[in-house]
Order: C-alpha cells, then structure tokens, then sequence
C-alpha cells in the first residue's frame, strides 16, 4: 500500500515537478499551496510524512511545525526553503524537521530523503528560538551552494558533543563555525573557550591547556587553571591543531582517551567535561607522513570533518558578505554606504588570497576612507590595485592556477619567516591542489568513480586510493536539478 506524503509548496511548478516524482516512485500525494490545508490534514491524522516550503502566503511553516510536533511526533517533516541561510538551516533543526533542503533541490536526494525518513523516523531533541534573526547578526553569511551543505551539516551537530575538525585556508571563518556550534548547540549555557596553538610559545602550551600548580616550573608562583578546567562544561576550541608540539599531542591524546588530566607539576588526575572543535589549515595527513602529527590524534579528532570553503570558490556569496560588513561597519557608526553591482561583480573576479577576511578587512576601509555614499567599481579596483599585481583570475573570472599556487606558496612562506617551512613543501602543494580537483571531479560526475576517473585520466584505483587520502566524502547525486 502507497504511503502518503503532505506537500505544501506556494509554487505550483514545484509541488507538480515533486507531485509527479513522488507519484512515479510509488507514494500517494497530496499537494497543497497553503498551510492552512496542510494543517487540516495533519490535524485529522492523515499522511505519512510531510514536505513543507518555509515561506506559505497564509504564514510561516516553522510557526505551525512545533504544534505538528506536539500532535504527532512521529510524523517526520522534510523543510524546503530558498532562502538558504544557516539561520533557516538552525531553525528547521531547532523545529523538529527531519532534513532540511535547500531550493534548488535535486530530485533524486528529495526521493532518497523521503525513504529514509519513512524508514527510520526520529525525534530530534530541539529548542525553542524565536523568528529569524536578521542577516547582519547571523554568525555565518552566504547562500551558495558550497554552504549549504555547512549549514545542513551543523544543524545536525548542534545537539551531539562529537568531536569536529575544521578545515580550511586562513581567513575562511573557522573560529566563526565553532562558535555556531558552541552558540546554537547543547552546550551553549556554558563556557566557549578558544586556544590558538601557533601563538602560544611551545614550552608553555601545556600549562596553558591543563594549568599547573604553583612551583610547577620557575616563574610559576601560585596556581594556575587551564583551559580545559575554564570550558568545564562547554566547548573547547583548539585553533590551529596543527602547530601543536608532539609532546602536548601525546598529553591531548591520554585526555580524550581517558576523559581526565593532571596539571602540570600536579598528581592528581581531573576529570574533564567539555566538547573539543579543532580547526587547522595545514595539511595534517601530510603532516602525519612526515612524522609531525599523531595519527592516533587525528583520527580522535576528526570525529565529524568539516571543509571550509575558500572565498574563491562560494564567490555567488561575495555581494552577501560585503552587504553583511557594510551593516556592520553602519552599526560601529561609519555611514550608510552601498556597492554598486559593478564593484561586486570585480569582487568576484578577485581571487581573495586572504579569504573572507580579507573581504571584511577591504569592506570596512572601504566605509571608513571614502566619503562616496556609492563604492564605485573604480573604488574596489583601486583599493585592490588589480591593475598593478595579479588577482590570480583572467578577465572572465576563472581562476589562474599558476598564480593561485605562487599566492599560496607566498603565504606558506610569510608565515615561517624569517625561518622556512617543514620540509616537504612539494608533496603539501600538490596535495592542496589534488583534493579539490578529485573533489569536484567526482561531483561533477554524481559520485560515480568509474567516470570521475576516466574524466581526470587516473586508474580507479589510483583513484580510490586518492579518496581515502584526502578523507574525500563522495555524494552520489545526479547533475539535474529542479
């Protein structure tokens, strides 16, 4: 017997391109335009599961999904929505929803999403929040689709306390990730506690992670507590991972093993509550085969690996994030500014070597320096000399590899000097440039191996082998979507 799926979309061409599908693959539907309808039809306890679009011209989906809930709690609910940020992504956790899908969808996920919620229904644990926050005070901005699968990703993790590695180039916005899920997750009643491991002098990460007591080492005159006893309870943030000294990686590993430390110059052990976020921008597989990182830590700590993605490759988010520091700049007291479509359109063939940082940090001059309540085209070019050092993209937007790389490596440089890198500086640029290309291959090929690797010219198992040293996650889908 045919199991029926409530849909409640305000576009007729969607509710009939889903109604046909849903329809082919065996389910009875029931399509509707109003939430209203929808109501009814929960309300009398009819349906299996149910598709709803956030925004409906008789109100707000998320404002009837908690009395859903209340009424039927094993009903699972599927949230479309075009507005795509990571507020809408948070709320329809917050709600109750099942998955939530961003618009527009591919038609073989909505098909595979359904299965699994009749198959395997669940009742998230949520909490209440009210409204959608503005896009000015939201902690991550953008709608492209290189975040959408961010923001799904976090809405699932907010009420866990597994362990997350956060990848990414400098600049990208990895401390701001943490705090979304410190802020929005169980534990945001306690303590966020960051550590940034590359400013901390070698000898001392270890007090300042565990504390020591007081004659623990010379200059240590009373007793100190660590980070690990500030966050008790809430999160710990331990950014850049990757320039943590071997001899505290060994002390890190026993915590997360044993769930207890001693302070330094201490003997007894303390136990230890908090949830570890960790965040690098270094290769740590490289690292791992030249010996510089544990592979038994990495392997604690990437738990649930999330990749940011550099500004370069989500530039459809570009105009959203200058909007974004523009009315933060507004807020700070600098005056009412807007960019012109010409300007944002030079922003996105910029290849931002310091990321969304270094957005915010040309926005915010931007809005202080000049008096033109427009930033002109000339403005953006003049203030990112473009016509004076290369961008690392051509005149229609594509990036320059070669110049990309010779950016990259600049930066790898700059952050050692006056010393250089570790060796193996070779194999971490080819690693940097290897994983995204399999990566897109392999989206661009719906997850299918067999053609990815004809597509990149590699043997498949030269190609497997590549996916399981870039930790690459395939997601088999098809290209078309409605």
């Amino acid at each position: 017997m045919s199991q029926v799926v409530l849909l409640a979309d305000d576009d007729a061409a969607i509710r009939m391109v889903l109604n046909q599908a849903l329809t082919r693959a065996g389910y009875e539907v029931r399509p509707t335009g109003n939430i209203s309808t929808m109501w009814n039809w929960v309300s009398r306890g009819e349906g299996d599961i149910l598709i709803t679009d956030v925004a409906m011209p008789d109100g707000n989906a998320f404002e009837v999904m908690p009395k859903i809930r209340k009424l039927r709690p094993d009903l699972p609910m599927i949230v479309m929505s075009a507005q795509n940020t990571f507020m809408t992504a948070i709320r329809a956790n917050e709600v109750g929803a099942y998955e939530y899908l961003p618009k527009p969808f591919d038609i073989t996920e909505v098909l595979s999403v359904v299965a699994r919620a009749l198959a395997d229904v669940r009742k998230p644990t949520t909490g209440q929040r009210s409204g959608d926050e503005p896009a000015d005070t939201m902690p991550l901005v953008g709608r492209s689709a290189a975040m959408q699968e961010i923001y799904r990703a976090l809405a699932r993790l907010m009420q866990t306390d597994l362990t997350v590695m956060i990848t990414g180039e400098s600049g990208t916005g990895k401390e701001l990730v943490a705090r979304a899920l410190h802020d929005f997750g169980k534990r945001r009643n306690g303590p966020f506690v960051a550590i940034n491991m590359a400013a901390i002098p070698r000898d001392l990460i270890e007090a300042e992670l565990f504390g020591h007591e007081k004659g623990a080492f010379t200059g240590a005159n009373t007793r100190s507590s660590g980070r690990f006893e500030q966050a008790e309870g809430g999160t710990l943030f331990l950014d850049e991972i990757g320039d943590m000294p071997m001899d505290a990686q060994t002390r890190l590993l026993r915590v997360l093993q044993e769930g207890e430390y001693t302070m330094v110059g201490g003997r007894t052990a303390i136990k230890t509550n908090v949830r570890i976020v960790a965040a690098t921008h270094r290769d740590l597989g490289q690292m791992i085969r030249q010996g510089l990182f544990r592979e038994d830590l990495y392997y604690r700590l990437n738990v649930v690996p999330i990749r940011l993605p550099p500004l370069r490759e989500r530039v459809d988010d570009i105009g959203d994030l200058a909007l974004h520091f523009l009315r933060v700049a507004q807020r700070d007291g600098e005056p009412v500014k807007a960019i012109t479509p010409e300007a944002i359109k030079l922003m996105q063939n910029y290849a931002w070597p310091g990321n969304v940082r270094e957005l915010e940090n040309l926005v915010r001059r931007l809005s202080a320096l000049y008096a033109d309540e427009r930033i002109s085209v000339e403005i953006v070019q003049n203030e990112l000399n473009i016509t004076d050092r290369p961008t690392g993209s051509s005149s229609n937007g594509v990036v320059d590899v070669s110049v990309a790389v010779e950016a990259h490596v600049g930066q790898m440089l700059g952050e050692y000097e006056p010393n250089l890198p570790p060796a193996g500086l070779y194999q971490r640029v080819l690693d940097r440039v290897e994983a995204p290309l399999i990566a897109m291959a392999l989206n661009a090929c719906g997850g299918n191996q067999i053609k990815a690797a004809d597509l990149l010219g590699l043997n498949r198992n030269t190609l497997r082998k590549k996916i399981r040293v870039h930790s690459i996650e395939i997601v088999k889908h098809s290209r078309r979507g409605h």
